[in-house]
């Protein structure tokens, strides 16, 4: 009970010319962190701010000619009738006194009166409980100027007796809105310097406190019908002796303000016996806990569905496990039929939705899915125990009705089981059994607009069967066999990603003309009636044979006679093709884009039949309907888990051996196999793990449960790489408790739990021009010195500052192994909605520090870089509400500032002073791991480039970061931005690459990948350049999880860390990934990249090392680590060092051998020159001595015959070695 009384603290609103500071001062502080808490026990702040919540009403800016006042007064009172307070305060400055009613009399008398309310003691009592705590107050005499004599005793006054004041709020509060209200002068002077501020919060602070603890007292509980035990809305609460009654709130719940005493107290409700109880003692401090069980005076049946679904879901689930059968104690209950049979033209049906969705808040969302070509909402109420989650390990199942705008059966026939669940749940044990384990999505209608212009009677013509543009939707979806020739329509795309968006398991799609259940395919490479067997045509079977068997005359196969006399249907089912091909059908897209099996249900002979034959077709499909939803509990589900951590794998491939028809995991590794019963061996795979196979029989009684465990596959050493991925004992245990948060953000609903859980959020709600926007971020860094420094990066052409806001636990210092994410907005001066939104996530993430335990960690280790205004000029000139004006689009030179950025090739380009200042300071820094720019005029996101490229480095990870922004985005993700410029624009997921969409140079993001290292993408926010401000709180609520999942997503990828074998990290080596994209490693060689979920090569490179090649598996949700270890360059001339050595010494080795073999043959060579010229000469003196001694003889002869040969060789060589 004490987690909903609110109290309110509402700001002077009596002066139009000026607010109090005091006032501003105490009604903004935080009271929780004002209290000391030094004491060990639990201090009663953190106490009361556990059951209580403070209101505070921000200051109203006077943006238009209606007066603040006059506007902030219909507001409070919106405001008080709207929210059941009890107690208030509102804060004044004049005097120091607690005023109580009233704050008039019935004479109007000027002063003196005292006007007695029939709580008067309980006002004195409050009032006394403020002033009793103020230094000042308390005494009686605040000694104002001028007013020295006027005394207060104990601080309190009787409105009316100080001054007579008429319409005055406190009065309000307390005769309509059943709230306690008393007026507070915090000080003689209104607006007081400063300096004195700090006094003030002195004198005040335990005031503040102690009069919020106030709102305790007296008598609280719950006033519930004795039957049911659920909550009496609006009950009246009368207290004897007392003429002033109060309601209960609208789950019965009551809190009733009285001093101590002992009191009579009696509650009523229309339809219910009053009840009195007496004697109930009130004392002092928490209030007496009375609940009334109220009688009704005519006896309920059962429960109300209605209330029922304004209790809490686990309290609906512990009074339907058991049906309530109050009939009869021995009759089987019977199911609360629909009584809504009728033909629901668009806004009928649009009525029809949203009082369902309001009357069973607890298990209905209704949702758009897109829109139509004539922007009618393609509307889907989902029917679950817990609307807007999917719950791990639970099937989604779908119906759809309406594809052919005048078959109408469909549509009415799914507004009827919708208001059949809904009244049934809780009661009826069928029904609550499918809503608990199923979660539900009906779309009555596909095509609105072909709806629209049918007619009742048609039996089979074609008048509304195609859309508004007049194509058949039915022959629309991409096919297997052929090339659909239609453009795809609004209505296609977006069922299409609407299928891509959920995991849906089963589905049928409502048709009429004929009876019977069709399934795929519908079509065959031949293009002629000929049965297309899909690999599940058994499984098809089973599926159609369901929904037949509980339709008797479909069951009976021959539906038309009169019409179609000779067609045939054995058992009410038939192969889709076989009857008549149909390219381009969505039953067939079904079954090989997503995991979902889906039939075509043609569900009578007439397409728009009258009105009254409506109850007709109910009673004959209602089994039906409910026997072909149960059949998404066949066959084999189960988890495919990580062996590492026991966490889902996300995409793993769950395949059946001779079944040509995969299925993959869903985001918590859950999946859904639907098959036959049978035995079957099933293998999960997923890439980076071992894949498993399980033996695994089916029997017909629901789905058996076989999860998967899967090891990842071990690193392998090849030569020349070298990788290291997580290393258990590296990681300290605050990191890995880090990683698992990501890993929690990052599955289904993550975001959405942190959203819910923040502790603070102030949603944007006017702009800021830029003196106003200066003073915010001003206002930030001084609330929050301990997060935030606040840098100016430069001047525009007008000397405004180019303001930079970093958000981190250690701001201004360096940490190079924190992931660094850089948003910017206001590149074009006329589409500020990003700046608005940049403010406003600053603010969040400040205000949740230390209070929201994921948002601290994510602040405490990642550096957050906001550049919320980068054309201020153009924004101030730029005008509110130019939805398509260009006025300040450009900075004040008249450049748009999204062409200036330019790479500097030459070295004298010029840029603007915008350009230069972020280009400098920011982005040429090359330390951002990803950039998100803020613009309008669309709802999408593009990706680089925005100049014509023939190829995109790295595509698959700058459309995953896009993706991933457009899908946390509500409507961005649909693709259909509906933008009156552009209306029948379709951007399939709502992403698109730039130069796609809108080709240009110059751009910031194109400059950001190519010189910065850096991943951007831009998002744009609104179809309107400058839309009102009122739509800023619905424009932030839209995009505060994409923001939020960016601040997620920076820290996955790839982390690395880069060193040498002696431990020495290694900076400014150059990291290249995939053959592409490359960049520098920070300093202590550090790296951080993003990357797409899947495998990446990584090659790195330094000099003096020699190149390391890492293989690295990216995962969804997690980050990867990468550890490089380099080695001295071993590398000669490109040549490995030991080939070039070997080489070397064997060259050297030969040069040395072969100088070696010179020199002997040189050496032999001399020796015998000198042994030639010696023998010449011996020779010759032998032959002179014989000369002399031969009487006879020819010398001639004696020469040429003894040494002829041997003298004409050595003359030879002689010769030879002279020359």
């Amino acid at each position: 009970m004490a987690s909903v009384i609110p109290v309110c603290t509402v700001r002077d609103i009596d002066d139009t010319s000026s607010v109090s500071p005091v006032t501003w001062m105490t009604s903004v502080i935080r009271v929780y962190t004002a209290r000391d808490i030094d004491d060990t026990s639990v201090s009663p702040v953190t106490w009361m701010t556990s059951v209580i919540r403070v209101y505070t009403v921000r200051d109203i800016d006077d943006a238009s000619s209606v007066s603040p006042v006059t506007w902030m007064t219909s507001v409070i009172r919106v405001y008080t009738v709207r929210d059941t307070f009890v107690l208030s305060g509102n804060l004044h400055g004049g005097s120091v006194v607690a005023s109580y009613p009233y704050d008039d009399s019935p004479t109007h008398q000027s002063s003196g009166v005292y006007s007695k309310s029939a709580d008067d003691e309980v006002f004195k009592y409050l009032a006394k409980a403020y002033a009793s705590h103020h230094p000042i107050m308390k005494t009686g005499t605040p000694n104002c100027p001028g007013e020295e004599d006027e005394t207060f005793k104990d601080g309190i006054t009787n409105g009316a007796h100080w001054y007579d004041v008429e319409g005055g709020m406190q009065d309000y509060n307390y005769v309509w809105a059943d709230c306690f209200e008393i007026t507070l002068e915090l000080s003689c002077c209104k607006y007081p310097p400063a300096s004195e501020l700090q006094q003030e919060w002195e004198n005040n602070r335990e005031s503040l406190l102690t009069f919020i603890e106030q709102v305790h007292i007296g008598v609280k509980g719950f006033v519930r019908d004795s039957a049911t035990g659920a909550g009496l809305g609006n009950a009246t609460i009368a207290v004897a002796g007392i003429a002033h009654n109060i309601t209960a709130g609208r789950f019965g719940d009551y809190h009733r303000l009285l001093v101590p005493g002992t009191y009579n107290v009696t509650a009523s409700a229309p339809g219910y016996m009053p009840m009195t109880i007496e004697n109930i003692e009130v004392k002092e401090g928490d209030g007496t806990e009375v609940d009334f069980p109220l009688q009704p005076t005519v006896v309920s049946p059962g429960p109300d569905p209605t209330q029922l679904a304004a209790t809490s879901a686990p309290a609906v689930v512990t009074n339907t496990t058991s049906p309530v059968q109050a009939e009869t104690p021995t009759s089987p209950h019977q199911p609360v039929q629909p009584v809504d049979f009728r033909h629901h033209h668009f806004p009928d049906m649009e009525i029809f939705l949203r009082r369902y969705a309001n009357e069973y808040p607890n298990i209905t969302r209704l949702y758009s899915v897109g829109k139509s070509a004539e922007f009618r909402e393609l509307y889907v109420m989902e029917i679950s125990d817990n609307p807007g989650i999917h719950e791990a390990g639970e099937p989604e199942f779908k119906y759809v009705g309406n594809m052919h705008g005048n078959e109408v059966v469909g549509r009415e026939l799914l507004l009827n089981l919708i208001e059949y669940l809904c009244k049934n749940f809780g009661t009826d044990p069928e029904v609550t059994d499918l809503v608990l384990h199923t979660r539900i999505h009906i779309m009555p209608s596909m095509n609105p607009d072909g709806y629209e212009k049918s007619q009742e009677g048609d039996v089979g013509g074609t008048g509304g069967r195609n859309n508004s543009n007049n194509y058949d939707l039915n022959r629309n979806f991409p096919d297997q066999f052929v090339q659909v020739a239609d453009p795809l329509q609004p209505e296609t795309i977006a069922v299409m990603n609407w299928l891509k968006t959920y995991p849906f398991v089963l589905s049928a799609n409502l048709h009429g003309g004929s009876l019977v259940v069709n399934y795929p395919f519908d079509d065959d490479e031949q293009g002629i009636a000929i049965y297309s067997k899909s690999p599940d045509d058994t499984v098809f079977q089973q599926l159609a044979l369901s929904y037949s068997r509980e339709n008797a005359q479909m069951y009976q196969g021959s539906p038309c006679k009169n019409m179609y006399p000779n067609e045939y249907f054995p058992h009410g089912i038939t192969n889709g093709a076989n009857w008549y091909n149909v390219p381009g059908g969505m039953q067939d897209w079904n079954y090989l884009h997503t995991n979902c099996f889906e039939v075509t249900i043609e569900l009578g002979c007439v397409k728009y039949p009258n009105a009254e034959e409506l109850p007709k077709y109910w009673k004959e499909n209602r089994r039906s309907l409910l026997q072909f939803m149960k059949q998404v509990h066949q066959g084999v589900s189960g988890f495919v888990l990580d062996a590492m951590d026991g966490r889902g794998i996300f995409n793993a491939t769950i395949s059946v051996a001779d079944i040509d028809h995969p299925v993959t995991t869903y985001r918590d590794g859950d999946y859904w196999r639907l098959l036959v019963q049978g035995t079957y061996k099933i293998t999960a795979s997923a890439r980076g793990y071992n894949p498993l196979t399980k033996t695994v029989t089916v029997g017909s009684k629901g789905a058996v449960q076989v999860n998967f465990t899967l090891s990842r596959t071990d690193a392998k050493a090849e030569e020349g790489k070298t990788l290291v991925i997580n290393p258990p004992d590296t990681r300290d245990p605050t990191t890995k408790e880090f990683e698992t948060l990501i890993k929690d953000l990052s599955a289904e609903h993550g975001l959405e739990h942190l959203v819910l859980a923040s502790s603070g959020d102030a949603p944007p709600y006017r702009y800021h021009p830029y003196k106003d926007l200066s003073e915010f971020l001003r206002g930030l860094n001084l609330n929050y010195p301990q997060i935030t420094n606040l840098t100016s990066l430069g001047q525009s052409v007008e000397f405004r500052h180019i303001w930079c806001l970093e958000i981190s636990n250690k701001p201004n210092q360096s940490e190079p192994e924190e992931p660094k994410i850089r948003f910017v907005a206001g590149i074009h001066g006329n589409a500020p909605v990003g700046t608005e939104l940049l403010l406003a996530l600053a603010e969040f993430l400040c205000m949740n520090y230390k209070k929201n335990a994921a948002i601290t960690k994510l602040i405490d280790r990642t550096r957050i870089v906001i550049v919320p205004s980068l054309n201020p000029d153009g924004r101030e000139v730029a005008q509110e509400r130019g939805c398509t004006s260009k006025v300040g689009q450009t900075n004040i030179h008249g450049k748009d500032l999204d062409t200036d950025f330019t790479s500097n090739s030459s070295g004298d380009l010029v840029r603007e002073p915008e350009t230069k200042a972020i280009v400098e300071n920011l982005i040429l820094k090359q330390d951002f791991s990803l950039s998100i720019a803020l613009d309008g005029g669309s709802v999408l996101v593009t990706y680089p480039y925005d100049k014509p490229v023939q190829t995109v480095e790295n595509k698959e990870t700058l459309q995953h970061l896009a993706s991933l922004y457009a899908s946390n985005h509500p409507s961005m993700h649909l693709g259909q931005p509906g933008c009156p410029n552009k209306s029948d624009e379709n951007i399939p997921g709502g992403v698109i690459r730039g130069a796609e969409w809108h080709s240009h140079l110059g751009s910031m993001k194109d400059f950001s990948v190519t010189f910065g290292h850096c991943p951007e993408i831009t998002v744009y926010t609104s179809c309107c350049y400058f839309p009102s401000a009122g739509q800023l709180p619905s424009l932030w609520a839209e995009n505060k999880k994409s923001l939020l999942s960016m601040l997620v997503e920076v820290h996955k990828g790839v982390h690395g860390f880069v060193r040498d074998k002696s431990g020495k990290p290694v900076s400014k080596a150059i990291i290249v990934l995939n053959e592409g994209v490359k960049l520098y490693t920070k300093e202590g060689g550090y790296f951080h990249v993003l990357l797409a979920p899947g495998s990446h090569n990584i090659n790195a490179i330094a000099e003096g090392y020699q190149q390391q090649h890492v293989q690295v598996l990216v995962r969804h949700d997690v980050p990867s680590s990468v550890f490089i270890v380099f080695d001295m360059d071993n590398r000669i001339f490109g040549l490995p060092r030991e080939l070039v050595v070997t080489v070397a010494g064997a060259t050297m080795s030969a040069l040395v051998l072969t100088a070696c073999i010179i020199w002997c043959v040189c050496s032999i060579k001399s020796n015998r020159h000198k042994d030639g010229f010696h023998r010449l000469r011996q020779h010759h003196d032998d032959y002179e001595d014989e000369i002399r001694m031969m009487s006879t003889g020819s010398k001639k002869s004696l020469l040429s015959h003894e040494f002829q040969d041997e003298t004409d060789t050595e003359e030879e060589t002689l010769y030879s070695s002279k020359h």
